[in-house]
C-alpha cells in the first residue's frame, strides 16, 4: 500500500533534525572551533529522540516559553498538551561563555561528536517547582527527582541537529524510527495501531491486556524502552530476548510489530503516561495502553492516577486514545487471566506476583509459576539474574 498512516505527528508535523550529507560535512569541518557540552545517557537519548521526530513537535532543547507552561500546564507556549519537560542543563560555569546564536557542539560521554545546538536562549529554573509538579514529590529519594536535582541550573535551549543516525549497537534489527513505523503501518494495511510501552520483562498480565488490546485494532507495536533506566531494573537486552521468545511461540506474527523506544525513563507516572503516549502517537500508534501505575516508582503514585490524568484533557485533544486496562492476574475460578472486571473470584482465588517477588524467586534460581510468566521467559530470566 502507498497511502500513509491515518494519524497526524502531535503537532501536525513529523520533525526531522537530521543533518543531511552537506550540513554534517559543514559541522564537522567547524568541530574543532566549537565550544562544546557533554551529555548525559538521557540528554543524548533526548537529542535522537528529537533529531526522529519521536518528540514531535520539539525542534530542540526547551526555551523558558514552553517550559514553564509545561511544567505548570502541561502545555507548550503555543497550547499543545505536552507533559514532561525536555531540557539540557548545565552548570553557570559551562555556561558563562557560550554565547547566544552560535552553535554548540554536543559531544556524548566518550567524547564523540553527535550533534550540534543552536543557542538560542540561556535560562534558570526551580529544580523544586518541577519536582513537585512533574514528578509528583521533591524527595530526592524519587529517581527521577534525583535526576532534577543533580543537573546543572541552567538550561540551554535551542534547536538541534543529530550528525548521524548510529544503528543500535543491540538491537539494530528493531531500530524502527517513526516515518518506518509508520510506513510499515501503511504496508500492512493497518488503519488503527495499539502501542504498548514497558521497562520490564514480559509477562503474563501485560500479555493479557495486549492480546486485549489487539483484539478491536489492526495491529501491535510493541515497543519496549531501552534507554536509560534504574540500575535495578531488568537490562534491555533481557527484556528484548523475553519479547523475541514470545513473538515466536506466542503472538501472531503478521499483526505485531516489535521495536525499540530509546528514550530514556524519568519515573514520572502520570505525567510520563501522557508523553508515552504522545510518543507513540508520533510513531503512527492511535491507540496506547495505559495500565496499573504505569512509569510509576515506589508508592508515589495512585494505581490508576496515570489512567485519570487523561481525562484532564478534552477529548480527542492529544490526538491518540488510551485504553485502560486495570490490574490483571490469574484467576483460579476460572482458570484464565482476567480482572475484576470479568472475573468473579475472590481476593483468594487470585495470583499476583510483585516484580520485587519474581525477582527474589528468579535470583535463587526458581521458576515463577506458569500462571505468572510464560515457561520459556522465566527460563531466559533466571539465566539473566543468575549470569
Amino acid at each position: 500500500m502507498s497511502e500513509t498512516n491515518t494519524i497526524a505527528a502531535h503537532g501536525g508535523t513529523l520533525i526531522n533534525r537530521l543533518a543531511s550529507a552537506e550540513q554534517k560535512k559543514e559541522f564537522e569541518s567547524k568541530a574543532d572551533h566549537l565550544p562544546r557540552v557533554t551529555l548525559d545517557k538521557r540528554a543524548a537519548s533526548d537529542l535522537v529522540m528529537i533529531a526522529i521526530g519521536g518528540f514531535s513537535p520539539l525542534t530542540g532543547f526547551m526555551k523558558e516559553a514552553d517550559y514553564n507552561p509545561v511544567v505548570t500546564d502541561m502545555r507548550l507556549a503555543s497550547g499543545v498538551p505536552w507533559s514532561v519537560p525536555v531540557t539540557l542543563s548545565v552548570t553557570e560555569a559551562d555556561a558563562e561563555p557560550l554565547q547566544i546564536g552560535q552553535l554548540v557542539r554536543l559531544d556524548d560521554e566518550t567524547g564523540r561528536f553527535i550533534g550540534v545546538l543552536e543557542l538560542s536562549e540561556k535560562y534558570t529554573y526551580d529544580k523544586k517547582k518541577e519536582a513537585i509538579n512533574v514528578y509528583r514529590t521533591d524527595e530526592d529519594k524519587h529517581p527521577g527527582v534525583k535526576v532534577v536535582y543533580e543537573q546543572g541550573n541552567i538550561n540551554l535551549a535551542g534547536d538541534v541537529w543529530l550528525l548521524e543516525r548510529d544503528a543500535h549497537p543491540l538491537f539494530p534489527d528493531y531500530q524502527i524510527d517513526p516515518a518506518e513505523s509508520r510506513k510499515q503501518f501503511a504496508e500492512r494495511g493497518w488503519k488503527t495501531v495499539v502501542g504498548f510501552q514497558t521497562r520490564n520483562p514480559i509477562h503474563r498480565a501485560h500479555e493479557y491486556i495486549q492480546k486485549c488490546a489487539l483484539e478491536t485494532v489492526d495491529g501491535l507495536f510493541l515497543h519496549p524502552l531501552v534507554g536509560a533506566t534504574k540500575s535495578d531494573d531488568i537490562p534491555a537486552d533481557v527484556r528484548m530476548r523475553c519479547y523475541e521468545i514470545m513473538m515466536e511461540n506466542y503472538f501472531p506474527k503478521d499483526r505485531v510489530i516489535l521495536a525499540i523506544n530509546p528514550s530514556a525513563m524519568r519515573y514520572a507516572g502520570p505525567r510520563e503516561a501522557i508523553f508515552h503516549a504522545l510518543i507513540r502517537k508520533n510513531y503512527g500508534c492511535t491507540h496506547f495502553i495505559v495500565g496499573r501505575d504505569h512509569a510509576g516508582v515506589g508508592d508515589y503514585y495512585g494505581t490508576y492516577d496515570a489512567q485519570a490524568i487523561f481525562d484532564e484533557f478534552e477529548p480527542g485533544e492529544l490526538g491518540i486514545t488510551p485504553m485502560k486496562f486495570e490490574h490483571a492476574f490469574y484467576c483460579t475460578r476460572t482458570t484464565t487471566m482476567a480482572t475484576t472486571k470479568t472475573s468473579p473470584a475472590t481476593p483468594e482465588e487470585r495470583i499476583h506476583l510483585s516484580g520485587t517477588k519474581v525477582r527474589a524467586m528468579l535470583r535463587e534460581g526458581k521458576q515463577p509459576p506458569p500462571e505468572f510468566s510464560r515457561p520459556e521467559v522465566a527460563a531466559e530470566l533466571i539465566k539473566a539474574m543468575q549470569a
